[in-house]
């Protein structure tokens, strides 16, 4: 009999079902293109511009261009990733070097120590 009072205010685990939301834009600007939107609006930006190492970089047709009005040669971009490869291996041969000189120069300091504490 108890649990007959727990009916009147429904079955808990069994939340309302939520109405579904409202368009999340009430503006037709989406609608409009680019070129209509730039003329209500005042939006002029230009193609992305960017610099790197000294060189100006413009994206315009889907390809970076550089200043001067030339493309960037696929040649150029692969010459210069593997100058990238070779100088990344070379850097770790040095490293690779001046770990080996240290542990060198660590062994000559500790067999120097041992000598001058045996030495009377």
């Amino acid at each position: 009999m108890a649990l007959q009072g727990f009916r009147y205010f429904g079955n808990v685990f069994s939340p309302k079902k939520i109405p579904p939301r409202k368009s999340a834009s009430l503006s037709s600007l989406h609608t409009l293109d680019r070129s209509t939107r730039e003329l209500e609006l005042g939006l002029e930006y230009g193609p992305p511009v960017m610099n790197i190492g000294g060189q100006t970089l413009k994206f315009e047709d889907g390809q970076w261009i550089t200043d001067s009005g030339g493309n960037v040669s696929v040649k150029e971009v692969e010459r210069l990733k593997k100058k990238n490869i070779q100088l990344e291996e070379e850097n770790n041969i040095l490293k690779l070097k001046i770990e080996i000189l240290l542990d060198m120069d660590t062994g000559s300091r500790q067999t120097r120590q041992r000598s001058c504490s045996v030495s009377p």
